[in-house]
């Protein structure tokens, strides 16, 4: 049986690189208390154990340089008010981090919702999170997330889609077997596989990650 695998360490970006092999602004902090003058950003204090997306809040996306397929994520995020980002299994499915506090309205972008594919310029399907399970901008949350890869016969042809089987958010059931016909917008380049990074988006506003852990199933 496979055990949890501790994707950030606490202290550094080794196992992590830029989208592309780009320079990035992603750098470990302590604590990102929200400021108190302007809550769209970040103090950055120093220590370990954060992963932030550096001062600006608007870097290029970060990705592991290990590839996986069938697995169980938990991480832990937050977010400046009015902050974006996402968190895409294999690169290419994302699950929409956004501050949506006390949003009533729910979409497949808001916090929590599986992310709409992108064809002809248009969006195509996506899924709302069931509920609103958000938390105040400056606090942090969780996913605990089982995933399900796509299939692939030996020639290479998809047989099956890949699949959220169960997503949790701060200890609420979100979404239970949603399928995923195709990479969703602002995927990494390239076909679906079988085997993919974890990638997490940096240029749309400041965001923390810690405690990112996956364990293969």
């Amino acid at each position: 049986m496979s055990s949890w695998i501790d994707l950030f360490n606490g202290r550094d970006l080794s196992g992590w690189q830029g989208l592309g092999g780009v320079e990035h602004e992603w750098q470990v902090a302590g604590a990102l208390p929200l400021l108190s003058d302007d809550p769209g950003h970040f103090e950055i204090q120093a220590g370990e154990g954060v992963l932030v997306n550096g001062k600006a809040g608007k870097t290029a996306n970060l990705l592991t340089e290990q590839v996986f397929g069938d697995c169980e994520l938990h991480l832990e995020f937050v977010m400046a008010k009015g902050s974006n980002s996402g968190v895409y299994f294999m690169g290419h499915y994302e699950i929409q981090v956004f501050d949506s506090w006390e949003a009533e309205e729910l979409k497949y972008s808001s916090c929590g919702g599986i992310y709409c594919r992108w064809i002809n310029q248009q969006p195509v399907g996506g899924t709302p999170p069931r509920v609103n399970a958000s938390r105040a901008p400056g606090e942090w949350q969780s996913y605990d997330v089982i995933f399900r890869a796509p299939q692939f016969n030996d020639g290479g042809e998809k047989v099956s889609n890949g699949r959220f089987e169960k997503v949790v958010w701060n200890g609420e059931v979100v979404h239970e077997n949603v399928e995923v016909e195709g990479s969703t917008r602002a995927a990494m380049d390239g076909p679906e596989q079988a085997l993919g990074p974890l990638m997490v988006q940096g240029d749309h506003g400041p965001v923390g990650y810690r405690n990112i852990r996956l364990k293969e199933i």
